[in-house]
């Protein structure tokens, strides 16, 4: 796809590896992305589109692509010989396994915000499914152009509000969405689903002793990288079974946990005068001040140097 009319030849894949610095549909039309946020269980891009694209490679990993504000666009894609339709809404998914070697893509008018979700074929895994999973069905995930699944469409929209309006548990959240989201699309959306692959979460759990070793983890690193990985580690469980038994315990996903806790941080740290704003936003894993103060502002109702003057004076 792309924004600026007309036709345009793809040329780079994204590098779903390690920092999410991708251009595989170029500068034009990004309205964000999550290059440079550490995400690395997926990488996304939010993009307004328009006109026609054309590729000729093939793409590593599968690729999510959601609507996410609705245009009512005629939206007709040919991959590798396979032609469908699609009158684009807020909602409608378009789902394009790894391998599809060469596409078009028309656009019947502006598209204003797609989000493109990119998934390394490495992440669906044992160490993320457990045991049980076998990675290679991953194998047998199926072409679908325009398609409705309600629970991948607040998946999307949940990224895109993280992309647009950053938090202090970004990446835990981008982890803990990429893990449903891959566990949605080996659930519904293969050739032949495996029986019983996600079974096992109903039965694992977090008992008092592993979880006060994940809650006391993530105390002593608020100011550290926390991921989903290292907490599913400390608890002994894959990574998709400890988000689902972490929610189960706690009553709020681990993201939300850990904003909760940063939060709370945030106004330990605002009472020492002499520490800069920038510092404090940097400390909590926030890119910039700017994203701090409004994170601050939405939790609290006062921005961190308003907060700052209540407490010191």
């Amino acid at each position: 796809m792309n924004s600026s009319g007309g036709k345009q030849e793809l040329a780079l894949q994204p590098n779903l590896a390690g920092e999410n610095r991708f251009s595989k549909y170029g500068a034009a039309g990004l309205l964000a992305s999550s290059a440079g946020r550490g995400w690395s269980s997926l990488a996304a891009e939010l993009r307004s589109h328009s006109g026609t694209v054309t590729w000729n490679s093939p793409q590593p990993g599968p690729e999510v692509c959601v609507d996410v504000r609705g245009s009512r666009c005629v939206v007709t894609r040919r991959l590798d010989g396979v032609t469908d339709h699609t009158v684009s809404e807020r909602g409608t998914i378009w789902l394009r396994p790894a391998g599809v070697q060469e596409g078009v893509i028309d656009m019947s008018e502006p598209v204003p915000a797609i989000l493109h979700l990119y998934l390394p074929p490495s992440r669906f895994s044992q160490e993320n499914f457990g045991e049980e999973f076998d990675a290679a069905v991953v194998g047998s995930l199926r072409y679908e152009g325009g398609f409705r699944d309600p629970l991948l469409a607040e998946i999307a929209y949940a990224i895109t509000s993280e992309l647009e309006h950053e938090t202090s548990a970004g990446r835990l959240l981008a982890e803990t969405l990429a893990l449903s989201l891959m566990a949605r699309l080996i659930q519904s959306h293969v050739g032949a689903p495996p029986p019983g692959a996600f079974t096992s979460a109903a039965q694992e759990g977090l008992d008092r002793r592993r979880l006060s070793r994940v809650l006391d983890y993530i105390e002593a690193n608020l100011e550290g990288d926390l991921t989903v990985a290292r907490l599913a580690s400390i608890a002994c469980l894959s990574q998709f079974h400890f988000a689902r038994a972490f929610k189960a315990a706690v009553g709020r996903p681990p993201h939300r946990h850990v904003s909760a806790r940063r939060l709370e941080r945030a106004k330990e740290l605002l009472s020492d005068a002499d520490q800069a704003l920038v510092d404090i936003a940097l400390t909590l894993k926030f890119s910039c001040q700017a994203n701090f103060t409004r994170a601050f502002r939405q939790a609290t109702g006062q921005t961190p140097a308003q907060y700052r003057r209540s407490t010191l004076t």
